[in-house]
């Protein structure tokens, strides 16, 4: 099963630190302009977690309005380790997936035969 959203993010935020689970859209904008240094509006995806790891928050800005996604797990906790340092971290689409999924990307491997990048040829045989 593929994790449905709404949008097609450019890049997704994880927060280093817990945020208080009871902050809504207004607070979570305030945490990523004063907190982060970033745009809310920018289209990009931040997400939040609480000190057990037990809750997810996702805020993402679409058009013409703001989208708060919110999982809390009945048992366990979400599986990841945040590295120290700033504020927020980069992470890829694909372990934002795995994050809401409950695998730990960080035994993840992409397999040998994978390719990032794909090289199509034209039809008179030369490279795009």
């Amino acid at each position: 099963d593929a994790v449905v959203t709404p949008w097609a993010p450019t890049r997704v935020f994880l927060a280093r630190d817990p945020v208080d689970g009871r902050k809504g859209i207004d607070g979570l904008c305030q945490v990523v302009r004063d907190t982060f240094g970033d745009d809310p509006f920018s289209g990009d995806v931040f997400v939040f977690h609480n000190g057990a790891k037990d809750r997810i928050k996702l805020l993402v800005w679409d058009r013409n309005g703001f989208w708060l996604l919110y999982k809390r797990l009945e048992q366990g906790t979400f599986p990841f380790a945040v590295p120290t340092g700033g504020a927020r971290v980069e992470i890829t689409r694909a372990q934002l997936a795995m994050l809401l999924e409950g695998l730990e990307w960080s035994h993840a491997r992409k397999s040998l035969h994978h390719r990032s990048r794909v090289d199509i040829s034209k039809r008179d045989g030369t490279r795009s």
